[in-house]
């Protein structure tokens, strides 16, 4: 009897350790399980946190594109440049949300695989979303990807804005940047960036000096060439007339705006916070974006002094702009020497491809095909440099497949808008200034001989 009463006893004196460290065990496993849901969201929301930051900086640069052809513009046509700037960010904001974000990002649902996405609206997650229902956990939330995306979209429009300003129609322009950033800017983008076929061949173009910035010099080299230049810049003689801008230091607030946006459009497409080793690559790229843009500035500096005896302003300015996009192609992987001559390289062009177009009679008002075309050329040749896993022969294919798409794209739409509605101002309205014959309000009225 004593027996069957101390058995039960034993047992459970016996089990007890084992309780204890079960419940143990299953208290630790909980505690871990809690810590790598907290490491996951946390990398969720550092990188979203990148994306807005670096989007908001991004947009700023709209601010300096704006400021930088305002002041390289004549002051006649100051009102112009500046709505055009405001109106062409809202309509290509729209037009990436209508058709361009899920066309540059097809997430496998390809129309051609590999070249073409399919075409649908832009649809952000439910407000409040859970862990369990973000589509990508280790990647972003879709309305900072949005935000961050579009700004670069924006900015290819700005860069044919400048090109093709002080005789081209407002509307014609703005209906330009739909078709621009809705359709041909996304269908090249989605090649690369929405892993199409340059991406499997290994063409490698990090914030876009290709996708971006010369994608955006071609568009505005064929407007350029459809629109014809301006009234009196060539003349028969083949003599070039001086169109100087109405104000530098509007035009310099203008670079040194774009120098800081450039940290988000370079930094932010690390596309990972979440890391030290990500925190630090961004933190790298910060530092090469910042000696690129010194370099370009220096270097058109000294070039401009020994070529035309005294230093020009306006070169200066894109250089430091040039440096920017040569180091756009690859700013992690550069040392903070190699970053410099990059850039430098991009300022050496910039001086040298100005006069250039003028030889050709192509008349680009404030310089974007140079800072944006030839130097992103010159961008995404360089980054085997220092990027061993890229090759020169694939940075060939992937630059000309973009160079060829975008221009002739670009060339068809301008042709179209030429004759459907016409695209340029009459020589008389360009001598009056577009800001009273096409927007019946000036700049600076104060200033007006009227």
């Amino acid at each position: 009897m004593l027996l069957k009463k101390t058995l039960p006893l034993a047992a459970t004196a016996l089990l007890l350790p084992s309780l204890a460290m079960a419940q143990e065990a299953e208290v630790v496993a909980d505690a871990m399980e809690a810590v790598t849901a907290l490491n996951t969201e946390m990398v969720f929301i550092m990188n979203s946190l990148l994306f807005l930051v670096g989007g908001f900086l991004v947009f700023f640069m709209a601010a300096g594109f704006c400021m930088l052809e305002t002041g390289l513009v004549r002051s006649k046509n100051a009102t112009m440049q500046a709505t055009k700037n405001v109106a062409l960010f809202s309509l290509a904001a729209i037009a990436y949300f209508l058709v361009g974000f899920n066309l540059m990002y097809p997430l496998g649902d390809w129309v051609v695989e590999g070249w073409l996405g399919g075409i649908s609206p832009t649809v952000l997650e439910p407000v409040g979303v859970a862990l369990e229902d973000v589509d990508d956990i280790e990647y972003a939330s879709i309305g900072s990807d949005f935000i961050f995306q579009l700004m670069f979209c924006a900015a290819v429009a700005s860069i044919v804005s400048g090109a093709v300003a002080e005789r081209i129609k407002l509307f014609p322009f703005l209906a330009f940047v739909i078709i621009l950033t809705g359709i041909i800017y996304p269908i090249q983008a989605s090649w690369s960036w929405g892993e199409g076929f340059l991406d499997e061949m290994g063409f490698s173009d990090f914030a876009g000096s290709s996708i971006v910035h010369a994608a955006g010099g071609w568009a505005a080299l064929a407007g350029v060439i459809v629109l014809g230049a301006r009234y009196g810049k060539y003349g028969k003689d083949g003599k070039v007339t001086v169109m100087p801008g109405s104000n530098l230091p509007l035009a310099t607030l203008g670079m040194f705006i774009l120098w800081l946006g450039w940290f988000g459009f370079n930094g932010g497409s690390q596309l990972a916070m979440g890391t030290i080793s990500d925190v630090a690559d961004v933190s790298r790229i910060f530092a090469n974006t910042n000696m690129a843009a010194s370099g370009g500035a220096v270097a058109a500096l000294i070039l401009s002094t020994i070529l035309y005896k005294k230093p020009d302003l306006t070169m200066v300015l894109n250089g430091a702009l040039a440096g920017l996009v040569s180091i756009t192609a690859e700013p992690l992987t550069p040392g903070l020497g190699s970053a410099t001559l990059i850039g430098a390289v991009g300022g050496v062009i910039v001086v040298l491809t100005v006069p250039l177009l003028d030889k050709f009679k192509i008349d680009d008002v404030v310089g974007a095909i140079p800072v944006h075309l030839f130097a992103g050329l010159w961008g995404t040749m360089a980054v085997p440099l220092t990027n061993s896993d890229a090759s020169f022969g694939t940075q060939f294919v992937g630059m000309a497949a973009i160079g060829i798409f975008m221009f002739f794209a670009s060339l068809v739409v301008w042709l179209i808008l030429k004759a459907v509605i016409g695209i340029r101002i009459s020589d008389e309205d360009q001598v009056t200034g577009l800001d009273k014959t096409e927007m019946g309000m000036e700049a600076y009225p104060e200033f007006s001989n009227s």
